[in-house]
């Protein structure tokens, strides 16, 4: 998420920025990178049908990346890594010749459904920068996130933060200074993130890395609510109690220093959900509620506020209450295509004693992902239940089979063992 807020509609007569460069193309898509050859192919691929221009920043790659960027035409750059990512980000945008820029990692692809979206958002006068929608793929907490990365090329526009770097303070600054600019979001997935399926040392070398610069950056800015509530994430994550303790108070302390939160829906909506998450991990049931209550007040896009639903939802659900079932419907709302809304609304309603309503859940789930073996594996419980046996084999051994697939050998053991005694 990133930290500035949508402003009020403009009128149509709003001044345009300065590039700056003289423009000659539309948009320039700029990308920090090292020794990314693996993932840089298919995040430039994904650019070729929306950017004029490509500019590759390489802070000392020991392999093919740079021969890749080549490949795809992007202007390469070099830069001597100081550990400072906002430094690096800068170079790259000073480099960029076109109207508007987009800022992407090769670890993002740019989801081709929304690029007549974001050629539309482009064409406003009145708008300076446009918050995208990121969809998180594998992560352990929430799957979507609002990232501050197109914007127009404006000279006061720069990167700040030696670690999660944003335009955020320069966007603010420049909206005080020409209230006329605007600053939109755009609510469908543009990006798709793949950082969180990297392996566990990549992993942990990266939450290493990430502490060490982020506690870096803290030493020169105490009191940035912002990074405070990235690390404070950061020690959430830890399965080690003490960790997740320290990640509370630096939570707590970004909350306490939010002097407006208005101005700061998305950090507070961050801070107040990675409380819920510390609190759920905890098993502080009433303070893991109240935080997730307090994200759902925020006005901020349903889809960020997505995960604060599910894992509320969870909390009900894992102390058998009824609530679950209203949250998970609500995340089905929010997001049709998300299979584990699904999922998790099927247990809901099955534990409630709704079969019929639990076995539709169960099979719309199935539709948006045909290899959710638990999916399978619960609409074979449920249809055992109310009499379907033969329906009810074909699931459970459908669930084997994907279990197996999935090296989840023990789980497709006990479901053969179990279906044994039914055929």
């Amino acid at each position: 998420m990133s930290r500035p807020q949508t402003s009020k509609p403009l009128a149509k007569s709003a001044k345009k920025g300065f590039a700056r460069s003289p423009i000659a193309i539309t948009l320039s898509a700029c990308l920090i990178v090292k020794n990314e050859e693996q993932r840089l192919p298919k995040c430039l691929e994904s650019l070729k049908s929306i950017a004029d221009e490509i500019i590759v920043v390489d802070t000392g790659s020991s392999d093919h990346t740079v021969a890749i960027a080549k490949k795809y035409q992007a202007r390469v750059f070099h830069f001597e890594w100081c550990d400072d990512f906002s430094q690096a980000r800068n170079y790259a945008i000073a480099q960029a010749k076109g109207k508007w820029i987009l800022v992407i990692d090769a670890d993002e692809v740019l989801e081709q459904s929304a690029i007549a979206i974001l050629q539309e958002v482009m064409k406003r006068d009145d708008c300076l920068a446009i918050n995208l929608l990121r969809s998180e793929i594998d992560t352990t907490q929430s799957p979507y996130s609002l990232v501050l990365r197109l914007f127009r090329n404006h000279p006061a526009i720069t990167f700040t933060g030696i670690y999660h770097e944003s335009i955020d303070q320069s966007v603010v600054a420049l909206q005080t200074q020409e209230p006329h600019w605007q600053l939109l979001n755009v609510e469908v997935p543009v990006l798709l993130h793949y950082g969180y399926t990297d392996n566990e040392i990549q992993l942990k070398h990266k939450y290493e890395f990430a502490k060490q610069l982020m506690y870096k950056h803290l030493e020169s800015f105490p009191d940035d609510s912002y990074m405070l509530n990235k690390l404070g994430a950061l020690y959430i994550s830890s399965p080690q109690d003490r960790d997740r303790n320290l990640g509370i108070e630096l939570l707590q302390r970004g909350l306490a220093l939010i002097d407006d939160p208005e101005q700061q829906k998305l950090i507070c909506c961050e801070l107040y959900y990675h409380l819920g998450l510390a609190y759920q991990q905890n098993e502080d049931w009433e303070l893991a509620k109240s935080a997730y209550e307090q994200v759902i007040a925020i006005d901020v896009p349903n889809l960020v506020k997505l995960s604060a639903y599910l894992n509320l939802g969870n909390i009900y659900q894992e102390n058998y209450q009824k609530e679950a079932i209203a949250c998970y419907e609500k995340v089905t709302q929010i997001a049709p295509n998300f299979a584990q809304g699904y999922f998790n609304y099927g247990i809901a309603l099955k534990t409630s004693g709704r079969f019929t309503d639990a076995i539709a859940a169960y099979q719309k789930a199935i539709t948006l992902e045909p290899n959710y073996a638990d999916a399978h594996q619960n609409l074979g419980v449920v249809l055992m239940k109310v009499g379907y046996f033969p329906e009810a084999i074909a699931s459970f051994t459908r669930a084997i089979q994907l279990h197996e697939l999935q090296q989840n050998y023990e789980t497709a053991e006990i479901l053969r063992s179990a279906l044994k005694e039914f055929t």
